[in-house]
């Protein structure tokens, strides 16, 4: 089996713009099945710090046994620092290993941009393990896949 095909990609921040805020339609990732979590922070053109619920807070991910319980944070799964006001076009990314004892769901934390114009976000989830996808476009989290 081709090992992208081991790979189911979520969006969990669909891309947008916002300023002064938290950025909107934050979704978990079931991580059922898989054996590794990498969230993918993709910034686009920003002028303010992203972070977690505070801009001054670096961001991190949270999990919780239920897709709308009480979230709590992942015991070190967060960034050194804030997203800054001059990273645009840069990806961050956090790897969560599920082998370790976690909940089912994970997402970031209320992701947050700064006080200025504004910074465009958009936050990926990658499932890896074999328990993941059979190939097939929609088990891999993909519309319409094509392969040359």
């Amino acid at each position: 089996m081709n090992p992208l095909e081991l790979i189911k990609t979520t969006i969990m921040v669909p891309p947008q713009t916002v300023n002064n805020t938290t950025f909107a339609d934050n979704a978990a990732v079931d991580t059922k099945g898989g054996s590794k979590l990498r969230v993918e922070m993709i910034v686009g053109a920003t002028d303010v710090a992203i972070g977690s619920t505070l801009a001054t807070t670096p961001p991190k991910i949270e999990e919780c046994d239920t897709i709308n319980g009480s979230y709590s944070d992942v015991e070190d799964a967060e960034l050194s620092a804030v997203i800054g006001a001059l990273d645009d076009d840069k990806i961050f990314a956090i790897e969560v290993d599920l082998a370790k004892t976690h909940k089912r769901y994970m997402r970031v934390q209320a992701p947050t941009a700064g006080d200025a114009t504004g910074a465009f976000l958009c936050v990926l989830g990658r499932l890896y393990g074999p328990q993941i996808a059979t190939g097939l476009p929609a088990d891999l989290g993909l519309e319409e896949l094509v392969q040359v």
